[in-house]
C-alpha cells in the first residue's frame, strides 16, 4: 500500500515533532523510526525530512546542534522546544478530533467493495 501525498504531508510535522518528544536524534535516526513506527509503509526520503526540519527548526519547534561521536561523522542532532511540545499537543487534539469523526464514520461497517457502474458492466 502506498499512502497518499496529502496524507503524508498532513501527518508529517506531529510525528517528527512526536519522534522529537521521545529524545533527541538525527534525520537518518528519524527516517528508521518512522518507517519502523510504519511498519515499512511510510518510506519517506531525506527530500522530505530536511525541509521539514529546517522549517521547525525556524519556527523554533525544534533546536539543532552539531555532534560527533568517536569514529564517526558529526551529525546534526534536532531536539524539540517548548513551543514544539506546545505545537505538538494542538497538533495532537487536531488528529485525535480527526481520527475520531473518521472511526465513527467507519465503525462497525462492512469493508468497503467496488461494485461495477450499471451499464458498464
Amino acid at each position: 500500500m502506498k499512502v497518499a501525498k496529502d496524507l503524508v504531508a498532513a501527518s508529517a510535522t506531529p510525528m517528527v515533532l512526536g519522534i522529537l518528544a521521545e529524545g533527541e536524534s538525527y534525520g537518518y535516526a528519524i527516517l528508521r523510526r518512522i518507517n519502523e513506527l510504519s511498519g515499512g509503509e511510510l518510506d519517506w526520503t531525506e527530500g522530505l525530512l530536511y525541509p521539514l526540519l529546517h522549517r521547525l527548526e525556524r519556527l523554533a519547534y525544534v533546536e539543532a546542534s552539531w555532534q560527533s561521536a568517536v569514529g564517526e561523522r558529526k551529525r546534526k542532532y534536532y531536539r524539540i522546544t517548548d513551543k514544539g511540545l506546545a505545537e505538538l499537543a494542538e497538533q495532537r487534539r487536531q488528529w485525535d478530533t480527526v481520527v475520531g469523526a473518521l472511526k465513527e464514520i467507519w465503525h462497525d461497517r462492512a469493508p468497503l467493495t467496488v461494485k461495477p457502474l450499471e451499464g458498464l458492466a
